[in-house]
């Protein structure tokens, strides 16, 4: 009866000392990230060429350590909700005015960190090769969202065909259109689509990374912005408070590498235009 009592007490010791051993493990676990294997870090971008600098840069990241999961969007508004929400790390889609203008309609805690390049956008036209053949009443496709719109609407300006109320900028809309000499007609339409609506309208505003996802000549572009005007670089962005993560600094740094830098310059030429 002893032994038993005793052989019962040294498995309770045992068992006792594993689930000590357990619980000093997981606190050491937790108290130390290095012992645990480091999540991915989940970058979201916008498609086509967009997406292809970014896996090659994270392809880049990877060889380094990091482990970088490259997550696509198909529109303007989810990469924001996404990172706000915690299921990205950062994204990098957007130029300062579409960030501030995002963060004044929705309330959101982000920060741009660091620049990368400049994607002009375009006025293009399957109908016309010059702004002098734009007939009157000519129907005109500008993208949907404000500021990018806006953006449409300077190039119009630019091109000669509209006056801007002064002072309009990145907030123009069309009630802000002083002088239509052409009298032309609007028509506004998600980014994504514009290429495909350049068989419907005489001039479209497009952009080149669009353009070129839709197999579009990018030379055609009968007038473009953006050259290495930092005012329209795509900027990394984080919430407020990873402004100063490690890991996301360390992948930005691998990004804007001089390597990167030679492949978007050999495979984009001059309509990607680095500002690092």
């Amino acid at each position: 009866m002893t032994s038993v009592f005793t052989r019962s007490c040294s498995i309770s010791r045992r068992s006792l000392s594993g689930l000590l051993a357990g619980i000093v493990g997981l606190v050491l676990l937790v108290s130390d990230p290095g012992a645990a294997l480091a999540k991915p870090l989940k970058v979201g971008t916008s498609g086509g060429p967009v997406a292809d600098i970014m896996n090659f840069a994270a392809e880049r990241a990877r060889q380094q350590g990091i482990d970088v999961q490259v997550v696509e969007f198909s529109d303007w508004v989810t990469p924001n909700e996404a990172l706000a929400n915690g299921e990205i790390d950062t994204n990098l889609f957007q130029h300062l005015p579409f960030l501030n203008a995002a963060i004044k309609g929705r309330g959101y805690k982000l920060a741009p960190i660091a620049p990368t390049y400049v994607m002009p956008v375009g006025l293009f036209s399957n109908k016309v090769t010059s702004f002098d053949q734009v007939p009157d009443r000519a129907v005109v496709a500008i993208a949907n969202d404000p500021v990018n719109g806006a953006r449409g609407l300077q190039l119009l300006q630019k091109a000669g065909l509209i006056t801007l109320k002064p002072g309009a900028g990145d907030a123009a809309t069309v009630l802000d259109i002083v002088s239509n000499a052409k009298n032309l007609r609007f028509r506004e339409l998600e980014a994504a689509q514009l290429p495909r609506a350049l068989d419907d309208v005489v001039l479209g505003q497009v952009s080149i990374s669009y353009l070129l996802l839709s197999g579009g000549n990018p030379e055609k572009a009968l007038i473009a912005d953006g050259f290495g005007d930092a005012h329209y670089a795509l900027q990394f962005v984080v919430r407020e408070d990873r402004k100063d993560d490690p890991q996301i600094a360390k992948f930005i740094a691998i990004y804007r590498s001089p390597e990167v830098k030679d492949y978007i310059a050999k495979k984009y030429g001059k309509f990607f235009v680095p500002v690092w």
